[in-house]
């Protein structure tokens, strides 16, 4: 009963508008209020746990998109895509759907993909008379591929509470990132036929001599994902240092090459991720807390011997684990609701057979397509604000983005564990 209080004060501090850090120190002192347990005892744990340089990826990245964000490093990829399949029936919409995959490989970030891709691409879906409440559906519904292409914050996370291989997480999200982006652009051309007056005909009788000018200004943005991939995946680099190159190479390139940066706009970006930085780093310090509070209280235990008493089939276990990711995915942020959910619900797949590496790309895809959910999506309110329109036109067009893209993605990777743990294999094995 206790906890139920618990749950019903981190909901309240949510759905009011609250900050996650707050709202959970809110549990915090409810715990201290309500519980025979002296709340101190469970401090330390955050803070020893947070002592790892594994974590230290996270702040890096978050500068590393900051810097690419205010860099101009999304147009030469942009202007690429459009390039190459901008110029047939649906190749603009799908040209956005890509470069939002590139570019989230970069950043690791949905609401940095959002805002760049969004501001760079909308205008050109404009220009072509595409639906506009559908296309900045579209941008919405690819922003979260950042959550799933890796280099991924939520997937660290991940790694870094469950004791797991950061690499193979990043790997296990692939598979299902390359399928939602199919399904994206299917959707989109043949489901929603929002191709407005057919398509952008600039690079048309020219392409060859557009397609290497474009190539040659994208190239230095090209290399990023080649670097740090290359460097993570080849073994050259560790997460942190492969962060920490990032940082250092959009610094150069958005200084240098892309002129985008300067002194006051770095500066700026400094400022900015310093807050989020301070921001993400309180909320984990938190989630920490309440979540060892709840494993301490044997919370796990408890889930797992209510949904056996719901029932032992498979099958409707991993829908129920689902859904509840879903539902703490809508109110929550990405990197908490991974904190929160992994050390509850890990035990309770794993007794149905669930590989701990599966279940990074089954919570991946799933906290993606719950920033994007009504009512509470906050990607949602974010693309409305970006794209200038109002939620009411982008609702219906994202319902059937989820339905028709990326719910089947979902089942795909929940229901055929070769989706996530093939190319994992393939590496390791």
């Amino acid at each position: 009963m206790v906890i139920l209080i618990y749950f019903v004060v981190l909901c309240v501090f949510l759905v009011i508008g609250t900050s996650v850090p707050i709202a959970f120190g809110g549990v915090l002192v409810a715990i201290a209020f309500l519980s025979d347990h002296d709340v101190s005892a469970f401090l330390p744990t955050g803070h020893w746990k947070m002592n790892t340089l594994v974590l230290l990826a996270i702040p890096l990245f978050i500068l590393a998109g900051g810097l690419m964000e205010r860099g101009r490093i999304a147009a030469p990829l942009v202007n690429l895509a459009e390039v190459c399949i901008g110029w047939i029936r649906g190749g603009l919409a799908s040209a956005t759907v890509i470069s939002s995959a590139i570019f989230g490989a970069i950043s690791g970030s949905a609401a940095a993909t959002l805002t760049c891709i969004g501001s760079v691409m909308l205008p050109h879906l404009r220009r072509t008379q595409h639906d506009e409440g559908a296309s900045a559906a579209l941008v919405v519904s690819a922003a979260p591929l950042g959550l799933l292409i890796p280099p991924s914050s939520a997937q660290i996370i991940y790694a870094w509470v469950t004791q797991q291989s950061v690499l193979k997480c990043f790997l296990s999200t692939i598979v299902p990132g390359l399928i939602l982006v199919v399904l994206l652009c299917l959707t989109n051309t043949f489901i929603l036929k929002n191709i407005g007056s057919g398509h952008d005909r600039a690079y048309q009788g020219a392409w060859p001599k557009a397609f290497a000018r474009e190539s040659k200004r994208s190239f230095a943005a090209l290399l990023i994902p080649v670097f740090i991939l290359g460097g993570i995946y080849g073994g050259f680099m560790t997460p942190t240092e492969a962060a920490g190159f990032a940082v250092i190479y959009a610094f150069l390139i958005g200084f240098f090459v892309y002129r985008g940066l300067n002194l006051r706009s770095a500066a700026a970006v400094l400022r900015e991720s310093a807050i989020t930085i301070g921001v993400v780093m309180v909320m984990i310090f938190m989630v920490l807390t309440v979540s060892r509070f709840l494993i301490f209280e044997n919370i796990p235990g408890m889930v797992l011997s209510l949904v056996g008493a719901v029932s032992d089939s498979p099958i409707i276990i991993l829908l129920l684990v689902n859904l509840a990711l879903v539902l703490i995915g809508m109110v929550m942020d990405d990197i908490s609701s991974m904190l929160l959910s992994a050390p509850l619900l890990l035990p309770v797949v794993s007794h149905v057979g669930v590989d701990p590496i599966h279940f990074a790309a089954i919570l991946g895809v799933n906290l993606g397509m719950a920033n994007i959910t009504p009512p509470t999506a906050p990607l949602l309110y974010l693309g409305a604000r970006t794209a200038g329109v109002s939620v009411n036109q982008m609702l219906r067009p994202t319902l059937i983005f989820i339905l028709f893209a990326w719910l089947p993605t979902l089942m795909l990777t929940t229901f055929v564990p070769n989706t996530a743990l093939w190319l994992p294999g393939v590496f390791f094995d």
